[in-house]
């Protein structure tokens, strides 16, 4: 090479190109073309393709192409390199004077000789006593030493004299092509097809070619990056319906909420002690409830009811006496707290304004005390639950809560072995104490209202499909069973599924069309013709379509649509 010579570079075909996704996945072909002048016997081009789409990128697998005197150097080398392998000694023995050391015995010491006939099995011990000398000890006198060395040596520097001998690995792995060539003219035209994973939100990918000319282990030229390749992704996603779903929604004036806490009380009593057990914890919850719904701007608080609940010691008309007396001790806390609450919020703001800005009067808020003298009902699911108790346990258990009289049968439960584990683990769970709070929706007179709301869960389905995420698309529009979620089954390739929705429905342009689609794909194509002909009469923009979409593109192909 001089100076003025001028090697022409690699050409990647056409800047840009419509690509089909299917499953979520694209095929990205483009073809390299080698001209003659590049093609020399001596040389070996490499071809780097790199991807990117949306933020991510990829260096694709590289092209070699390599000349026939190039590959006959690479093989060169390797025969060298082996002959370097095969030189390295893998039997000690091969290191051993076995000559010398043999006419050393039977000149000087003929008994160690005799050895050399003589079948019969004699100790390293037994040699070495007899003869003042161990076999080791001979071995290694008659051992050539500078031999070793050599061979250890090559062991030790089989890498160095890889990279000596095979300058330019053969590579195998991790390749498109890897060709032999003969520099007698003519251009070489290979047809290079990556599949890619389509994300959501993608569509195009680029892919950009540079390469390089080696001869022997030198890049005697670097080919320059061209101008990228663009591909556009056509996907099934484009023909989703994105007409907004509207759904009717029953709104309700009254609405209840409800929370229950343990409030720890002394045995029979029923005074609040908020330093009691986790009452300060329990009762703050029960506070941050109630400032929630004092300041919420939705809805407003008209009563409370307060149950406190009581486990089974004790006889039943003195719980109900104790649980009505804990309930209105904690409807007085509460409803005490609550008023002091409203009126700094009134102090804070002036007024009280409802929805439509006028201002309202603050409204008492009732708090209405009930009893639940003993809660059995509880104490059946807790026991049920329980994995202390044995089955023989649950099952006498289960025998004493058919008695009606609760004083009896907690009698007979004192006489029960587990008992005891009844009373300390399961009775505590029962002193509850349940608010129910009732409210209504503000401004609003009618106990109901039908509205008409955007169906946000077939909104996300539809959304879901324009993003390519398929299978987040199905699980939200496979209960709907319309044309979307027949898009999002074809797009998956749940034909069977898909075809089980259209032709159910009115053949419109759009539904006739996707029709086409999967009637090609179940090999149907005397019906798949006829839906794309007629789609295309009530929607022209489908002549141009169906060259994006492989399943019709092969019948236009086939038929001649287009003349059509």
């Amino acid at each position: 090479m001089v100076a003025t010579d001028v090697i022409q570079a690699a050409k990647v075909t056409a800047r840009f190109r419509n690509v089909a996704e299917r499953g979520g996945q694209v095929d990205l072909g483009f073809r390299i073309i080698v001209p003659g002048e590049m093609q020399d016997g001596h040389w070996q081009l490499r071809f780097y393709p790199s991807l990117k789409a949306g933020d991510d990128s990829l260096s694709l697998e590289p092209v070699l192409i390599t000349g026939e005197l190039y590959r006959k150097a690479q093989l060169r080398g390797y025969q060298h390199y082996q002959r370097f392998l095969d030189s390295i000694v893998n039997d000690s023995i091969y290191f051993i004077n076995k000559y010398q050391l043999e006419m050393f015995l039977k000149r000087n010491i003929p008994e160690i000789y005799s050895f050399r006939s003589d079948s019969s099995l004699v100790s390293d011990e037994v040699f070495a006593s007899a003869y003042g000398v161990t076999q080791q000890q001979a071995v290694n006198h008659y051992t050539n030493k500078f031999l070793v060395r050599r061979n250890r040596w090559k062991i030790k520097h089989k890498e160095d004299m890889f990279r000596r001998w095979v300058k330019v690995p053969i590579v195998s792995e991790g390749l498109r092509l890897d060709t032999v060539i003969r520099a007698d003219g003519g251009d070489i035209y290979y047809d290079y097809v990556q599949t890619m994973q389509v994300k959501p939100k993608v569509r195009k990918a680029t892919v950009t070619l540079s390469g390089e000319i080696f001869e022997e282990d030198k890049a005697i030229y670097r080919i320059p990056s061209g101008d990228p390749l663009t591909f556009y992704i056509s996907s099934l996603s484009t023909l989703a319906d994105a007409t907004v779903r509207y759904k009717t929604e029953i709104i309700e004036r009254r609405v209840e909420a409800h929370t229950a806490c343990y409030i720890a009380f002394e045995q029979g009593k029923w005074k609040i002690k908020p330093d009691e057990g986790n009452n300060a914890q329990e009762m703050g919850r029960i506070r941050k409830n109630l400032s929630s719904l004092a300041e919420n701007k939705e809805y407003d608080l008209d009563s409370i009811v307060v149950t406190a609940s009581c486990s089974p010691e004790g006889s039943f008309n003195s719980n109900r006496q104790l649980s009505r007396k804990r309930s209105e001790a904690v409807s007085d806390y509460f409803e005490e707290y609550l008023k002091n609450y409203r009126d700094s919020l009134r102090r804070e703001t002036g007024a009280v304004i409802d929805l439509s800005g006028v201002v309202s009067e603050q409204k008492d808020i009732s708090f209405i005390s009930r009893d639940n003298p003993e809660n059995w009902a509880l104490l059946d699911v807790l026991v049920g639950k329980d994995e202390v108790m044995t089955p023989a346990q649950k099952g006498e258990y289960e025998k004493l809560s058919s008695i009606k009289d609760v004083d009896i049968r907690e009698k007979r439960l004192q006489a029960l072995p587990c008992y005891r584990h009844l009373r300390e683990a399961l009775y505590p769970r029962l002193r509850t104490v349940r608010f129910d709070f009732h409210l209504h929706r503000k401004g609003m007179v009618k106990d109901t209202v039908h509205t008409t709301v955007v169906d946000t869960s077939y909104m996300n389905g539809v959304a879901a499909i324009r993003d390519r995420d398929y299978e987040k698309a199905v699980t939200l529009l496979r209960p709907y069973k319309d044309y979307n979620s027949a898009v999002a089954y074809c797009s998956l390739g749940y034909n069977a599924s898909a075809l089980d929705i259209l032709e159910k429905m009115d053949r419109s342009d759009k539904v006739l069309y996707l029709l086409s689609i999967l009637y090609s794909r179940t090999g149907r194509e005397k019906e798949a013709v006829e839906c794309y002909m007629k789609a295309c009469k009530e929607n022209p923009s489908y002549v141009h379509r169906g060259n994006l979409d492989p399943e019709i593109s092969a019948l236009i192909k086939e038929y001649g649509l287009n003349q059509q």
